[in-house]
């Protein structure tokens, strides 16, 4: 959850934020603070080059977990949750990671250690995640690959 607070308070953005908005304050961002303008000043240019990084990877997360993107890939991320059980998971930082037998993996920011702990002693983590996890957390895709 740090991290989307970080990365919200590094573009000046709320939660409300749209794409389009979104877009526009990473580029003036980026146009503010590209290495590019310090041709004579290697101490700028190697702190513009790390404060670009983070714009970068702020901006790209964000999207992510948008709303419009989230609405847009719900077809997708409801039959994966509902047609495909899970094949593994795992938490680091308080980031849940859940592989489908598809293939797809989402994050979910925000689990407690404890919640985690839960899912890992359940019956059945899918019925768990089902009840506990979907639906509770801010989430966003994190990889996919083929189906077996």
């Amino acid at each position: 959850m740090k991290r989307v607070v970080d990365y919200r308070k590094l573009l000046e953005v709320d939660k409300n934020v749209t794409l389009k908005e979104l877009k526009t304050i990473y580029r003036n961002s980026m146009k503010d603070n590209h290495p590019d303008k310090y041709v004579n000043d290697e101490a700028g240019k190697l702190a513009a080059e790390e404060t670009s990084k983070n714009i970068i990877g702020a901006y790209h997360f964000l999207v992510s977990i948008s709303n419009e993107t989230l609405e847009k890939n719900l077809p997708e991320y409801q039959e994966t949750i509902n047609n495909f059980n899970i094949l593994d998971f795992r938490l680091e930082k308080q980031t849940l990671l859940i592989t489908h037998l598809n293939g797809v993996s989402y994050e979910y920011i925000g689990v407690p250690r404890n919640l985690y702990v839960k899912m890992v002693n359940a019956e059945s983590p899918n019925r768990f995640a089902k009840r506990h996890i979907y639906g509770n957390f801010i989430y966003r895709k994190s990889g996919e690959g083929t189906e077996e």
